[in-house]
Order: structure tokens, then C-alpha cells, then sequence
């Protein structure tokens, strides 16, 4: 999958995407997803932390390496970790050792207007961009929390003129989180390049969710906008338990499991 068959899927056919963060998960999901993200959310999954901003550049691509190696087929693209890409110098490197060091399609970064002239040089040094805008978890920490956006008029042309930027800027689709459905919806249809909805309506080109979310593995919160398709956690331990009772009842192992 390339960034030209996404972006070809657009009106056409929904795109769907997962997160994964090691090759183990990676070559689950490879080839039953259009993209896979090794999203900066693997500091609240992975890392335990209670935010995305703990996780460093180095962190995101030794997770980015190693989802590479178990995904032939999907499009993969690493998510830039926050201070990466806080000025054109700063991103220009991380951008470049993203696509020197990992076998990613793309790169992906948070922020609107005040990111323009970054995702311009980025993309004109040859790395291929995702923007992503709306609700930004790099952001919630200097916003006061996570704020759905597009509630009022100026919240919703400001999106408006962002996505507009971004696209003339050159990435090659935008993910729109936390932006309410109706916003989300004129966005996708203003665009010629596909939107990617976490949160924000059934009418984006396509959807993404974090594995752990949506395959019930983290469980101390749901939000809003997660559906699961598992009770991974639950399965598991019950799982577990049964390898316990086997090793403790001497049931495990058996003669054929013995050398």
C-alpha cells in the first residue's frame, strides 16, 4: 500500500487503519488494514505514562523499526513525538532520520497553520507528511485537558482554513480527531485528499483507532468514540489462569510437550 493508493481510495472506498507498535502486532495487522500508525499513544499504552509527551524520537523510531519489519502490504507511518519537530531545523532532521532509519511510508505531525512551513520543507526534502488536527494530545497538556473542537463558528472555520493549508502544503491526508461530525464532514468534502476520523464522524474517508482501545486490552477508560471488537484483556487472563492451574495441578507439561 503507497500513499498515491490511499489517496486514490477517497470517495471511492473507506480507508481503515490500526496502530501497532512492535513486529509482533504489526504482522496481525499487515494487509488487513490500509495503514498501520505507530502513533505516539504507545506512551500511554506501552509506556504507561499518562500522556503522549513523555515519549522521545528514539523511542518512536525503534517502534517504527520494529513494526516495519512484520508488515509487508499495509502503508506504516510513524508518528513524529513531541519537541521533534518544534522548528524547520529540528524536523527536518527527525523527519530524515524517520525515513533513513525505518522502512516507513510516512511521517505524521501535529498542528495546523503554525506547522505550514515545516511540512513544506519536510516534504520538499522527499519524506511523505500526514497532518493531523483538531484534538491534539501534544496540545491538551497547554490546553487544559483534551477539548473536542469545531463546538463554535470560529473554532469550525479555523479548522477549515487549517486542513486547507495543510493540503496546499502537500501532505497527503489529514487525520481529524475530536472535531465535531458536521465540521469533520464539510472538511472531508472541501478536500481533495482523504480525512482519517478518530472521534469525529462516520463521513471522514476513512477511520483509525488505538489497538489496545479498540480490541479491549486497555480498560481503565473508554472513550467516547471507541468501539470494541474485543475483550482482549479479559481473555487473556483468563488465558493466563489456565496456564497457572495447569503448571501448579502438574497438568503442564505432558509427555508429548517433554524432550
Amino acid at each position: 500500500m503507497t500513499i498515491t493508493q490511499i489517496q486514490a481510495k477517497k470517495g471511492v472506498e473507506k480507508i481503515t487503519a490500526i496502530t501497532a507498535y512492535d513486529a509482533l502486532f504489526g504482522k496481525i495487522f499487515d494487509n488487513e488494514v490500509d495503514f498501520i500508525l505507530v502513533g505516539d499513544s504507545l506512551s500511554h499504552s506501552f509506556g504507561g505514562n499518562s500522556d503522549t509527551l513523555s515519549i522521545g524520537i528514539d523511542e518512536m523510531i525503534y517502534h517504527t523499526k520494529a513494526v516495519c519489519k512484520g508488515v509487508k502490504e499495509s502503508l506504516v507511518v510513524g508518528d513524529m513525538s513531541f519537541g521533534s519537530y518544534c522548528n524547520e531545523s529540528e524536523a527536518l532532521k527527525n523527519a530524515i532520520r524517520f525515513y533513513k532509519e525505518t522502512n516507513a511510508g510516512a511521517i505524521k505531525l501535529e498542528g495546523g497553520l503554525n506547522r505550514v512551513g515545516i511540512v513544506k520543507s519536510i516534504i520538499n526534502e522527499g519524506v511523505a507528511v500526514m497532518g493531523h488536527i483538531g484534538l491534539m494530545p501534544q496540545f491538551a497538556r497547554s490546553e487544559g485537558g483534551y477539548k473536542i473542537k469545531g463546538k463554535s463558528e470560529e473554532s469550525a472555520n479555523r479548522l477549515k482554513e487549517e486542513a486547507l493549508a495543510l493540503q496546499e502544503a502537500g501532505v497527503f491526508a489529514i487525520v481529524l480527531e475530536g472535531v465535531k461530525h458536521e465540521v469533520a464532514t464539510e472538511i472531508t468534502q472541501m478536500l481533495s485528499i482523504p480525512t482519517i476520523g478518530i472521534g469525529s464522524g462516520v463521513h471522514c474517508d476513512g477511520q483509525i483507532l488505538v489497538w489496545s482501545d479498540a480490541f479491549g486490552f486497555f480498560t481503565e477508560f473508554k472513550p467516547k468514540f471507541v468501539r470494541r471488537y474485543l475483550e482482549g484483556e479479559a481473555l487473556l487472563k483468563g488465558a493466563i489462569r489456565e496456564y497457572v492451574k495447569d503448571v501448579k495441578n502438574q497438568n503442564f507439561p505432558n509427555l508429548d510437550e517433554s524432550y
